[in-house]
């Protein structure tokens, strides 16, 4: 009796690992069945989801080696099963370390996090794994999705938690839930999303996330959303979601706000501009309250106005974000929303300001997002299948890289820069890779004049592969051809973006303060206004000549820090009576009472 029972428990155990380990050929060239997803699900529940990753990584190997076109299906189930078997500890404090690196924590988030003995996969049910697993594409957006700065287990506590709220909607609006995971995943920060109303008035919170899911899916499903939900991506959604506004005043914003999509832009100007609050220089809001409502009855400046648009704009449905930058004359505000063919931008933007770039909170990493980066992204050749496999190639030479095979690594690096030019991933990926791979600094200069020349119609990326090739060519030893690497591209940008060539200037005020003496310390800075920042805006000094100055009052050099501020003052555009002279007489006042 015992005999045959051992017999049969041997046969079951064989049958398991035929089932687990003998992953045919033929069935890596389809996508995984549910059979297969089902077993792997018990295999997990019966010994662990990290016991499975080796051999799921073979197989995603073995189908990207083949060319088979199913490779992405299986390197998601890998990916599954390595984020899954994650023990809890090792998940937050890799996280942790990501926000470290990127410098995006802020002080809304907890100073300490706790975890328990177990792993990820304790925080989906085994339905919600069979149907993340089970989707190809719900994968694809998750993984695609998904950033190191984002909290994983609270991600997937979100993901079930609305998953057990509304399972019936959740695979009809699972890009949705996502937005709403990486979004809700660590509290708001208290400058967001503009620090020019107090947190007593404007709280920074966010509602639960299972009474988000639900607003958001009765709004489209009642046809009041402006844009259909389930055509959007995460990343889209992700700013309808991150509404600081409560649903009582987005549900006013529907009724009081008329404008449609094709001329939503005329929302900014709903509100009354308060020149009265210019003149008496006060930019903070001062009512008792910062309700939708009572912006449209008070009116406001700039940041009042692009907040009213901003949020009236998630009421109808419409991803918007708010967009913030400098001027000739002063900081501003204005907004930008998804329309019906990309983004809009430049709703409430002054043009002849020359406000060439705008900067906006990423409300998934809370860093910044310029408004050319998001011009970048609504160029919708993200859902090219070339792109996919791009990416595909992207991952895998990620992957290799960690095996140490540094040929496959640059192959399916190589290959992804080729699929699709326009892939930023794929070039840094390549960079890293023959980086590591020892490839000479000269050969690395051509990749990045190569990645140069791919972005030129971009001109926030390439110049900063311009600016790495200069810093390749100063650590060589090749100054002078690193110089004029460097002037050619602020005479590229000299006048219709002038924030990269101001770049470039703080770049040399940096290099000058770590390299030089004092002495040539001040004739770099006397350099730079006199060839960059003559009839310069308030962007030359906040990036340029205030981090100068207070370099030197740090130095103890007050006498000379009073003496290039003046002099800046000679040579910027400063106006009587505008923002960029009261910030100077404000920074001289504080240099001669000694207050840092």
């Amino acid at each position: 009796m015992h005999l045959r029972i051992a017999l049969l428990l041997s046969l079951c155990s064989a049958t398991r690992l035929a089932a687990l380990d003998d992953i045919t050929s033929a069935e890596l060239a389809r996508v995984p069945a549910p059979g297969r997803v089902t077993a792997l699900v018990d295999e997990a529940e019966r010994t662990s989801w990290g016991s499975q990753v080796a051999m799921l990584r073979r197989a995603a190997f073995a189908a990207y080696e083949s060319g088979r076109g199913a490779a992405a299906a299986w390197y998601y189930l890998y990916r599954w099963a390595d984020l899954l078997g994650q023990p809890d500890g090792k998940a937050v404090r890799d996280w942790v370390d990501a926000v470290k690196t990127a410098k995006v924590g802020h002080a809304n988030m907890a100073t300490r996090y706790q975890w328990g003995p177990g792993s990820a996969a304790a925080h989906l049910s085994r339905e919600l794994q069979l149907h993340a697993l089970g989707s190809a594409a719900f994968s694809e957006e998750f993984f695609t999705t998904l950033q190191p700065v984002d909290h994983p287990l609270r991600v997937l506590d979100i993901l079930q938690q609305l998953y057990t709220a509304d399972s019936a909607h959740f695979a009809d609006y699972q890009n949705l839930a996502l937005a709403i995971a990486v979004v809700f995943d660590v509290p708001p920060p208290p400058f967001w999303p503009h620090g020019q109303v107090s947190a007593s008035v404007l709280p920074r919170e966010f509602p639960a996330p299972s009474d988000a899911f639900a607003y958001w899916i009765k709004l489209d499903r009642s046809g009041q959303s402006l844009h259909r939900f389930k055509r959007l991506s995460a990343v889209e959604l992700k700013y309808v979601v991150d509404s600081p506004a409560p649903f009582v005043e987005l549900d006013w914003a529907r009724s009081n706000v008329p404008w449609v999509l094709s001329d939503f832009a005329k929302a900014y100007d709903l509100i009354r501009y308060r020149k009265d609050r210019l003149v008496a220089n006060q930019s903070d809001w001062k009512k008792p309250d910062y309700r939708l409502a009572t912006i449209r009855q008070e009116g406001g400046i700039c940041v009042d106005q692009a907040y009213f648009a901003y949020s009236a704009g998630k009421a109808k449905g419409i991803p918007t974000i708010l967009l913030r930058g400098a001027g000739l004359d002063g900081r501003h505000a204005w907004f930008g929303y998804l329309g019906g063919d990309g983004w809009v931008l430049d709703c409430g933007r002054y043009a002849e300001q020359k406000f060439v770039v705008g900067l906006a909170w990423d409300p998934q990493t809370w860093a910044n997002v310029t408004d050319h980066e998001l011009v970048f992204l609504s160029e919708h050749f993200h859902a090219l299948p070339g792109y996919k496999f791009s990416q595909l190639h992207t991952a895998f030479a990620g992957e290799y890289l960690r095996t140490g095979d540094l040929a496959g690594a640059v192959r399916a690096a190589r290959e992804a820069v080729n699929r699709e030019h326009r892939n930023l991933e794929a070039w840094r990926m390549l960079l890293r890779v023959q980086t590591s791979a020892g490839v000479d600094a000269r050969m690395i200069e051509v990749t990045l004049h190569e990645a140069a020349i791919a972005f030129q119609r971009y001109p926030d990326i390439e110049a900063a592969f311009k600016r790495q090739i200069a810093q390749s060519l100063r650590a060589r030893g090749e100054l002078s051809a690193a110089n004029h690497e460097e002037q050619r591209l602020t005479r590229k940008y000299s006048s219709d973006r002038t924030d990269l060539s101001i770049r470039q200037s703080t770049e040399r005020m940096e290099r000058s303060i770590r390299e030089e003496d004092l002495a040539d310390q001040i004739r770099t800075f006397k350099h730079l206004l006199d060839t960059e920042g003559r009839g310069a805006s308030i962007d030359f000094f906040d990036q340029v000549v205030a981090p100068f100055i207070n370099h030197l009052q740090g130095l103890g050099e007050t006498p000379a820090a009073l003496q290039m501020l003046e002099r800046a003052r000679q040579t910027l555009r400063v106006e009587s009576g505008r923002q960029l002279e009261m910030e100077m007489n404000a920074l001289a006042t504080r240099l001669k009472t000694g207050k840092n």
